[in-house]
């Protein structure tokens, strides 16, 4: 495409104050960059992927105050992450993580773990154990 017709449709990005980097055509036919405040496809893609982590947080949000889930997938949905990333960032085995989101097993974590977890979701431990 040429640089000229690099899409600036309306897009979350745009409200964002985001704009994207895309590769088109110059005058001079050679490559160059610009800037793309979106265009209409990435546009539903990104509102479909937005839709989706609100409902996914709002279940786990949902978990947690039914007693089925701990706070730490709620966190980890909201920041955007699975148990394998959660897992690399707390420095934990995997099944570790997965068992911390039985409320029984988060209830007897220690300081030091929970600590772990506030310090990557960057919030005290009280709001860790306490969903506002």
């Amino acid at each position: 495409m040429k640089k000229k017709e690099v899409p600036q449709d309306k897009s979350n990005l745009e409200k964002a104050n985001i704009k994207d980097m895309v590769y088109a055509v110059d005058e001079n036919g050679e490559y160059t960059t610009a800037l793309s405040t979106g265009w209409e496809p990435k546009s539903i893609a990104l509102d479909n992927a937005i839709k989706d982590i609100e409902e996914r947080t709002a279940a786990a949000k949902a978990r947690f105050f039914n007693n089925e889930s701990s706070s730490i997938e709620y966190y980890m949905e909201l920041h955007k992450m699975d148990i394998p990333i959660l897992a690399s960032y707390v420095g934990l085995w995997q099944w570790r993580v997965k068992r911390h989101l039985k409320p029984s097993v988060f209830r007897k974590l220690s300081t030091k773990t929970l600590q772990k977890y506030a310090d990557v979701f960057e919030i005290s431990i009280d709001q860790l154990k306490n969903i506002d």
